[in-house]
């Protein structure tokens, strides 16, 4: 597909992401959303853009940590490409620009979590080489014990 773009969408126009975040989280409000958003970009935290010309039509999350099994890492979050784009490869586009952009900051592994039923992008990161390492768990401790 022709006229696309990658960068890391700056800290002052982080809430463009929200309606592509949204279709990833329809279960959590959307105030929630951009709450926590402003929260994140005051960590350890930054999010990639796919743009087809100046549209936003993916976006891809990226903590930045040091891990003790494998050493400075990049760890993909909330990962979506737009449903009319989907099909076209632009998430082997998007993750081969993750891959790149994490060598040249001198990270030595990519790292992801995964929603247990989706398993189109378990099919998707097997296929771009992750193996599954461990398990992700989350226990949460506010009063109403869900998720969202």
């Amino acid at each position: 597909m022709k006229d696309i773009s990658l960068k890391i969408i700056p800290k002052k126009d982080i809430l463009t992401i929200l309606p592509l975040l949204g279709e990833l989280n329809s279960t959590t409000p959307l105030y929630l959303l951009k709450k926590r958003l402003l929260q994140m970009i005051t960590q350890n935290y930054k999010c990639v853009g796919m743009f087809h010309k100046d549209t936003l039509i993916g976006i891809c999350g990226l903590w930045f940590m040091t891990r003790h099994y494998v050493g400075k890492v990049v760890e993909a979050d909330h990962v979506i490409i737009s449903a009319k784009y989907r099909g076209r490869n632009l998430g082997k586009k998007m993750f081969g620009w993750i891959y790149n952009f994490s060598l040249e900051e001198g990270y030595e592994a990519t790292e992801l979590n995964v929603y247990s039923g989706n398993q189109k992008a378990h099919k998707f990161y097997l296929n771009e080489g992750y193996d599954i390492y461990g398990f992700h768990a989350v226990k949460v401790l506010r009063e109403d014990k869900r998720l969202y």
